[in-house]
């Protein structure tokens, strides 16, 4: 993270705020005899990780309304990890994801110690259910430590109505994806396909990750109503942009960085902007219209034959398509921003005008 992002020690007082917080919760859950400690551990792993997008929003969201920096400021930031926590848990197990971050995904692990502790029943149902427990213990936790962040009651009033929008939309956001993988692309057009990925990106991705965090924060400083909107096309715009290098990197990331294998997206029948375009290219190349339809989605996916997705993504010019959209967002991003660039305090603008480049920025 650019050095004007982090400039008040930001990353490490979001760690150790959470690090106080989950220290709380297994106090309060201490009277059932540690039992607990399992899912614990996996909240706890999980939040060591992570970019923390969404708190550094919330967080120069506050700031660029003209609010000061404070430790209740970082508390009511750190809700949105925790929030974020819950999605990725829950996130994993619709996915049947393996990996977070590098390491197993919290059912797997779970399901893991019911194998090594010889524990009755289906270890990964087992893991499955303590996964999905422990994004509702995460839910609860974001709304309590938003709720008690010690920023003024009036200012948490002011935040709520968008927080709790964030959180249904986000679920919305979340069935909509499901439905999606269910519903049969092979009737419609390249632009009905790219519409419908962009919407799953708007509400699944772009505004829990961007615009409504930046807005939990400005609502809660006072943010004027030009500020406000300068705000929210800047958040939508970067978010959408931030999730489409997203889809690029799930497709030709270095598993090192993205913490997942390359090509998991491809495993998952992942229903993207970038899909849509190779499905376009595909239209006229009858041998590999029959490849996407026999192997794309099925978990058996070979290296050589995500190697040979890659290669078509390149060559049919999909890979352009989809740069040229993340282009085109980061460039209205700045348009919004540069709006207000004398209405907001100059480390506020820095720092969201840093990270433009930072989440687009491509990495292979």
């Amino acid at each position: 993270m650019p050095d004007s992002l982090d400039a008040p020690r930001l990353l490490e007082r979001l760690q150790e705020t959470l690090d106080a917080e989950v220290s709380h919760q297994r106090d309060v859950l201490a009277p059932l005899g540690g039992q607990t400690d399992l899912m614990l551990d996996a909240v706890a792993t999980l939040l060591r990780g992570g970019k923390r997008v969404r708190a550094s929003f919330l967080y120069w969201g506050y700031r660029a309304a003209g609010g000061a920096d404070s430790d209740a400021l970082v508390r009511c930031a750190a809700s949105m990890e925790l929030f974020q926590a819950a999605a990725l848990l829950h996130d994993d197990v619709m996915d049947a994801s393996d990996t977070r971050r590098g390491m197993p995904a919290a059912h797997r692990a779970m399901a893991a110690a019911h194998r090594s502790r010889g524990l009755d029943g289906d270890a990964d149902r087992f893991g499955e259910a303590g996964a999905i427990l422990a994004g509702d213990l995460c839910l609860t936790w974001a709304d309590e430590m938003y709720a008690t962040s010690g920023l003024p009651a009036d200012e948490v009033a002011r935040g709520r109505a968008i927080f709790d929008l964030m959180r249904t939309q986000l679920m919305g956001g979340q069935f909509l994806d499901v439905l999606e993988a269910s519903t049969p692309w092979a009737t419609m057009g390249t632009p009905e396909r790219i519409e419908r990925a962009l919407r799953v990106i708007r509400f699944k991705s772009a505004k829990y990750t961007m615009e409504h965090p930046l807005l939990i924060g400005a609502a809660s400083a006072g943010a004027s109503p030009h500020v406000t909107q300068a705000l929210s096309q800047y958040g939508l715009a970067l978010g959408e942009a931030y999730q489409l290098r997203d889809d690029l990197l799930g497709v030709f990331g270095d598993p090192a960085q993205t913490g997942k294998p390359a090509g998991d997206d491809l495993r998952e029948g992942k229903r993207t902007v970038l899909v849509a375009h190779l499905l376009d290219a595909a239209g006229d190349e009858p041998e590999v219209g029959t490849f996407f339809a026999e192997r794309f989605g099925h978990d058996d996916l070979r290296e050589d034959e995500v190697e040979r997705i890659r290669v078509l993504a390149r060559e049919s010019g999909a890979v352009d398509a989809v740069e040229a959209r993340i282009a085109e967002g980061a460039q209205r991003a700045r348009a919004a921003l540069d709006g207000v660039r004398s209405q907001v305090p100059a480390d506020a603008y820095a720092a969201l005008e840093a990270f433009i480049e930072s989440t687009t920025a491509r990495t292979f």
